[in-house]
C-alpha cells in the first residue's frame, strides 16, 4: 500500500499541474500554489481536463481531485509538507528566491525538489541553509503522461533523501532514475540533444531535408526505442559490431561545441517553429494542432500497451 504523504507544489502551470495530477492520482495529498491568481483559480479545472484525456471516469476524477487543495501562498502550501516540488519558470534568481521562502516555512524534514530540464541543481540550491535535503527532479513534459523522472543529486544531497524521493516516485507509478552527478542536461536531455545536434547538421549540410530526418527516425529505430534502449541494442547486436560501426561513423558526426549556425539563423529570422508557423518546416495552425493531438494520443496508448 502506498504511503500517503503531504506534498507541496509551487507553480501551477504546464508542469506544475501535471506533477500535481500525477501525485494526487498516486494517492498523495497535494497542496498547490502559484504566484498568479489566474493559475491558482484554473488549476483544478485543468487537472480535471487532463484526467479526462487519460480516460478517468467522473467518479475517478472526483476522487483524485479530493486529494488536491489550492493554497493562496507558498507558506500555506509547504508548511505541513513532507516534500515540496518547485515548478517555476527556468530563471535562476526566481528559483533561488522561491526556495528561500520554502525553506523559511517548510519543516526541517521536508525534502526540497526543483523541477528543471537543464538548469544546474547545484546553482539553484546553493543558497539554502540545509542543502543536504535538496535535489532535482526532472519531470518530462507532459509529466502526467511521461513515466520518467530524473532524480538529480548535488554534491550535498544526502543519499537517504534521494532514496526517499526514488521510493515516493516509484510508489505513484513513475519511473525514477538516479542521476549521481549534477551535469548539464542530466541524462535524458544530453542523449536527446546529441541526436538533435546531428539531425540539424544533416539538414544544415544539405544531406537531406527536415522531413527526411523525422521520417527516418519515426520509421526505423524510433519504433523500438520505447522497448529497447541503445545500450540494450548494442548488447543485442554485439559490442564487436557496435565497435566496428563506431570506427566507421563517429569520426564524421557533428562535434561542434556550440549551437548550430543554422539554428541560430532560424531564431534570428523569427522562424520559431509551430508557434510562428515556420521553423525547420512550415506549419499551419491545423497541422500543429494535429501533431500535438497525435503525440498525446500516442503517449496515452503507449502507456496502456506497456502496462499490459
Amino acid at each position: 500500500m502506498t504511503e500517503q504523504l503531504r506534498i507541496g507544489i509551487v507553480g501551477a502551470g504546464l508542469m506544475g499541474h501535471g506533477i500535481a495530477l500525477a501525485l494526487a492520482r498516486g494517492g498523495q495529498q497535494v497542496a498547490v500554489t502559484d504566484a498568479f491568481a489566474a493559475a491558482r483559480q484554473s488549476v483544478i479545472g485543468r487537472i480535471a481536463d487532463s484526467l479526462k484525456t487519460l480516460g478517468e471516469s467522473d467518479s475517478g476524477i472526483s476522487a483524485i481531485l479530493q486529494n488536491i487543495t489550492v493554497a493562496d501562498n507558498v507558506a500555506d502550501a509547504v508548511r505541513q509538507a513532507d516534500a515540496v516540488f518547485e515548478a517555476a519558470p527556468e530563471k535562476l534568481d526566481l528559483k533561488q528566491a522561491i526556495f528561500a521562502e520554502i525553506e523559511e516555512h517548510a519543516s526541517g524534514n521536508c525534502i526540497l525538489a526543483s523541477n528543471t530540464s537543464v538548469m544546474p541543481i547545484t546553482g539553484i540550491m546553493s543558497r539554502l541553509r540545509d542543502r543536504n535535503r535538496a535535489l532535482g527532479t526532472h519531470w518530462w513534459n507532459p509529466p502526467h503522461l511521461i513515466p520518467l523522472v530524473e532524480v538529480v543529486s548535488t554534491e550535498w544531497t544526502d543519499d537517504a533523501v534521494a532514496d526517499r524521493m526514488m521510493r515516493l516516485l516509484a510508489e505513484i507509478g513513475k519511473t525514477p532514475v538516479r542521476v549521481k552527478k549534477d551535469v548539464p542536461g542530466f541524462i535524458g536531455n544530453r542523449l536527446q540533444h546529441a541526436l538533435w545536434r546531428e539531425a540539424i547538421s544533416l539538414v544544415e549540410n544539405g544531406i537531406c531535408d527536415a522531413e527526411a530526418v523525422d521520417t527516418v527516425i519515426k520509421s526505423s529505430f524510433g519504433r523500438r526505442l520505447a522497448v529497447l534502449g541503445p545500450l540494450e541494442n548494442a548488447d543485442l547486436v554485439g559490442t564487436d559490431l557496435t565497435l566496428d560501426i563506431h570506427e566507421n561513423v563517429l569520426f564524421d558526426l557533428e562535434s561542434r561545441k556550440g549551437p548550430s549556425p543554422y539554428l541560430e539563423k532560424l531564431v534570428e529570422d523569427g522562424r520559431l517553429g509551430m508557434k510562428s508557423g515556420e521553423g525547420f518546416r512550415t506549419w499551419t495552425s491545423a497541422e500543429a494542432d494535429k501533431v500535438r493531438a497525435r503525440v498525446a494520443s500516442h503517449l496515452t496508448r503507449l502507456d496502456s500497451i506497456l502496462e499490459d
